[in-house]
């Protein structure tokens, strides 16, 4: 089919670690060779040109996320240098609380655990313990709540929250939302305005299909003066071309967050993964994702032993389904499916499976059939 010429990975392995890091399409490739053989032939010549991809996809991230403007937009290292810029450029007092999740990835952690050295308590919700995951969230939150920080969709089981609730929950109460979107722009839709987001961030190199080193960081406008700028230099003042100025402003678009040279190979990578991403289109995206997952949930739990970790209920499942097997440790049916080219990884406490939209249905087929083996074999 043409995605194998869209996408070569699917020659070569099984590539069920979208979750993790995502493999290229072939028009990155083309756009990152591209870029390198320009870059040897004629050095920056072209700089204006480079300039305008950066522009062009600055704008298309503003549409892949629905924010109200492209002046929210920021082009950042990573997912974590966002939270950070979050964390340590909001004005705390002492006895302000954070409320996030246990289980979340490191960086939706330790951020906000670092904060307790500013008298700030990072109250973490036990995702294992309760039933409804926003309601406990909520009773987590007091008068002294500040932000709720969490993902979009958990990295280790897949669980896809309502933020709809909890953005409207946030507004009501003057509490600013964060959401680490790293394990949904790409996969699912994402809408910053109808989920009320103060802050959305995510790095591209999963679901957004683009190199690792370059990340989107959503700031609303509304909220954009409560962060105070870390980082200073000459990119991030509103006048960037007058080098000899000696007074300067901040820029008043989210280009103040970025404070030196742009990652223009990141970019390159970045702005033709996305463009493959929006001619494709992301609702066309999502409902082959979320198939998938229904697809490989039916499949897996009719297999003897398997035992989902996944939630299965509607409107929480997401690209990513974590299972288990009771004759086999997850820790070795990893390493075997491993073996077996099946790209996967080994997350909590099971196999992590994160098929993307191209995934072609014989390969899903192919790695359900191996793990019913190695699962009878174990």
């Amino acid at each position: 089919s043409s995605m194998h010429t869209l996408f070569p990975v699917t020659h070569n392995l099984i590539h069920l670690n979208h979750a993790a890091v995502g493999p290229w399409p072939q028009v990155t490739t083309d756009a990152v060779n591209a870029f390198a053989e320009e870059n040897a032939q004629y050095g920056s010549l072209n700089y204006p040109r480079w300039m305008e991809t950066e522009k062009h996809l600055r704008g298309n991230l503003a549409n892949l996320i629905n924010a109200a403007s492209i002046d929210e937009i920021a082009l950042v290292k990573n997912t974590s240098e966002g939270l950070s810029f979050v964390a340590y450029g909001l004005q705390w007092n002492h006895g302000d609380n954070v409320v996030g999740i246990e289980q979340e990835f490191p960086s939706n952690r330790f951020v906000w655990d670092s904060l307790s050295n500013q008298g700030v308590e990072f109250r973490k919700l036990d995702l294992e313990q309760v039933e409804d995951p926003e309601q406990a969230l909520m009773s987590l939150c007091d008068k002294h709540t500040r932000l709720i920080a969490i993902s979009a969709v958990q990295f280790a089981s897949g669980l896809r929250m309502d933020l709809k609730r909890i953005g409207q929950f946030c507004r009501d109460n003057n509490i600013l939302f964060c959401v680490d979107a790293i394990q949904q722009i790409g996969a699912l839709e994402f809408d910053v305005q109808a989920i009320k987001a103060d802050f959305a961030i995510a790095d591209g190199h999963k679901w957004m299909l683009a190199a690792e080193g370059l990340g989107l960081f959503y700031v609303r406008k509304e909220v954009m003066p409560q962060l105070q700028v870390l980082q200073y230099g000459w990119h991030m003042a509103e006048e960037l071309g007058d080098y000899t100025q000696q007074g300067f402003d901040i820029a008043h678009s989210a280009r103040r967050f970025e404070c030196g040279s742009p990652n223009m190979l990141g970019i390159h990578a970045m702005h033709a993964s996305i463009g493959l991403l929006l001619s494709t289109g992301m609702h066309t995206i999502e409902q082959k994702i979320l198939d998938h997952s229904r697809y490989l949930m039916q499949n897996l739990k009719s297999i003897k032993g398997v035992r989902l970790i996944t939630e299965e209920t509607e409107g929480r499942a997401s690209g990513i389904v974590t299972f288990d097997c009771a004759s086999i440790a997850a820790d070795d049916l990893y390493r075997q499916l491993m073996q077996h080219k099946i790209l996967c990884a080994s997350r909590g406490g099971g196999v992590r499976l994160s098929p993307h939209y191209y995934t072609p249905r014989n390969q899903i087929d192919q790695a359900l059939s191996i793990i019913e083996d190695l699962s009878q074999q174990g």
